[in-house]
C-alpha cells in the first residue's frame, strides 16, 4: 500500500518527489510518514516498542472490493510497521480517484486503498499473508486469484 500511494502521488497528483520519510527523510511530499506517536521515539533512537504490531481492527467502506471480499464491515488484521499514510494528502488523493476502503475504527489511519474500476487493485497497510493458510486462504488473495483468472 505504501509504495502504491507514493506512485499514485507521483503520477496522478504530479508530486514528482513524493516519497516515504523512511526512504527520504527530507522529502518535500511525505505521503507516507512515521506514525506521529512514534516520531519522538525514533528521534531519540528508541526503537523498542516503536512499531504498530499485532492485530488491529479495521472498518470497511460499503461498496468497495474489500467489503465485498470480506463479506463484513469490520475485520481484524495483523500489522508490523512504523510508517503510515499521511492524512495531509488524503483529500487530494481521494479527489483524484484513490479509494480509501478500510480505516482504523476512529478513521484516523488508512488501512486499505483501492482503485475504482480496476479489476483488482487493492493495497493494504497490514499483512494478509500472516492470516492466510493453505486450506483457508485470505479473502484478499482469493479475490486476486479470481480477478486474475477472469482477465
Amino acid at each position: 500500500m505504501q509504495m502504491a500511494v507514493i506512485e499514485y502521488a507521483r503520477n496522478v497528483l504530479r508530486l514528482q518527489n513524493a516519497n516515504t520519510t523512511e526512504i527520504d527523510p527530507g522529502t518535500k511530499f511525505p505521503v507516507i510518514h512515521i506514525m506521529p506517536d512514534q516520531e519522538k521515539k525514533m528521534l531519540e533512537r528508541d526503537y523498542g516498542a516503536s512499531m504498530r504490531l499485532g492485530a488491529w481492527d479495521c472498518k470497511l467502506k460499503p461498496g468497495t472490493m474489500a467489503k465485498k471480499l470480506y463479506g463484513k464491515s469490520e475485520i481484524s488484521e495483523r500489522h508490523r510497521h512504523r510508517y503510515e499514510f499521511n492524512n495531509q494528502y488524503l483529500k487530494e488523493l481521494v479527489k483524484n480517484g484513490m479509494v480509501i476502503s478500510g480505516t482504523s475504527p476512529d478513521g484516523k489511519l488508512v488501512e486499505i486503498i483501492e482503485l475504482k474500476g480496476h479489476p483488482f487493485f487493492v493495497g493494504t497497510q497490514f499483512h494478509p499473508e500472516l492470516k492466510s493458510r493453505p486450506l483457508n486462504p485470505h479473502p484478499l488473495f482469493m479475490g486476486f486469484i479470481k480477478a486474475a483468472s477472469l482477465h
